[in-house]
């Protein structure tokens, strides 16, 4: 039987594949991914840091902020949901575990001044310089 040659249904089976090493890589005791990053922006203003982190579907409460020696660490974790009775599941793509994402602040903040926020799954820093560090960037 002859079939006819698909690039496209070649780059799926590709990227199946591909998945499911990942998957395997990664598993977990429960087979759940053991820990995922985070996709942050990170910007410079003259007088703070500004960082975006995202954390769709991650309750506020359940995410650690911690700046240890100009060290700024990002912690939670998403616990898997129950898997339901009767139910096959074709794809699960969501991600269940653990997560951090650290980054080094190139001068020193006001601590006592940080300001977090949390909108539509987006974790909002800003973290104001320290008056030494604005005068030598300004």
């Amino acid at each position: 039987m002859l079939t006819r040659w698909d690039p496209f249904r070649e780059m799926v089976d590709i990227r199946r594949r591909m998945d499911d090493l990942m998957q395997r890589t990664f598993a977990g005791a429960e087979g759940e991914q053991a820990a995922f990053g985070m996709e942050m922006d990170v910007s410079e203003t003259e007088d703070a840091y500004e960082i975006d982190a995202s954390v769709p579907g991650i309750k506020p409460e359940d995410i650690d902020v911690t700046l240890d020696n100009n060290v700024l660490t990002i912690r939670g974790q998403t616990k898997a949901e129950r898997e339901e009775t009767g139910k096959t599941y074709h794809v699960r793509e969501r991600r269940m575990g653990s997560f951090a994402r650290s980054i080094m602040l190139p001068s020193t903040v006001s601590t006592d001044r940080i300001d977090a926020r949390y909108e539509d799954g987006v974790l909002k820093l800003r973290l104001p310089k320290v008056e030494e560090a604005r005068r030598t960037n300004g």
